[in-house]
């Protein structure tokens, strides 16, 4: 998934003759703390609540401070990780998209990303869910794939969590079936340590919903 594809088609960008207190007003309305600003086509910066605040700009054109905006953007063909990193690195709600001649196209919000991770890890597809702790050391895709496959049901996505201050991992496995019982029996006899089984819609949609809690605590936002 590139950037260009994950453009927001609500959030606008603001002029440089734009007072901060429509900056702010716009940000309140879409719940984000920053916003492109923009001369025509040509990209200028992005404008924050906090700069608005800090320079008292709540009546006062954007143009005045130009020179002060953060100038980050990514390229429309950069991959949705370089997107993520990059917004997660700068703690930005908002991040502009430029073509190859540096002519503004958009913005993704980190709501966008948001989005695009949960349909990227199949979030909203049937299926079960399966937590394992092992060992760093011990840790195998390879043979994790075969326990699976080898009980007819296919991985729909994968998660890996280091637990901090161990050398442990959770591997969070999202399953293409809701009866687990044969996948379970076989982690099992290979020893491995289940730490939980998500099954029903309820305790599915806990589960997403803490995911998706700690990846926005990951963008720190």
């Amino acid at each position: 998934m590139l950037a260009k594809n994950l453009i927001s088609e609500v959030v606008p960008a603001i002029k440089s003759t734009d007072k901060g207190q429509k900056a702010l007003n716009w940000m309140d309305v879409f719940r984000v703390s920053h916003l492109p600003v923009v001369k025509d086509t040509k990209y200028l910066g992005l404008v924050s609540d906090k700069l608005i605040y800090d320079l008292n700009l709540l009546e006062e054109p954007i143009k005045k401070v130009l020179d002060k905006l953060n100038t980050t953007h990514v390229h429309k063909d950069q991959h949705i990780f370089e997107v993520a990193i990059l917004m997660y690195k700068l703690k930005l709600s908002v991040i502009p998209v430029l073509d190859t001649d540096h002519y503004y196209l958009g913005a993704i919000t980190l709501y966008d990303l948001a989005r695009r991770f949960a349909s990227y890890f199949s979030l909203q597809e049937m299926g079960g869910v399966i937590i394992l702790e092992v060992n760093l050391m011990d840790y195998s895709l390879t043979e994790i794939s075969q326990i699976v496959e080898s009980n007819d049901t296919k991985i729909l996505s994968f998660f890996m969590n280091r637990i901090s201050g161990s050398n442990k991992l959770d591997i969070i496995l999202k399953l293409d079936r809701e009866d687990l019982s044969a996948v379970i029996q076989a982690f099992q006899r290979y020893n491995y340590s289940i730490k939980g089984v998500y099954l029903d819609d309820s305790k599915l949609t806990d589960l997403y919903q803490d995911r998706y809690d700690q990846f926005m605590k990951f963008m720190d936002i």
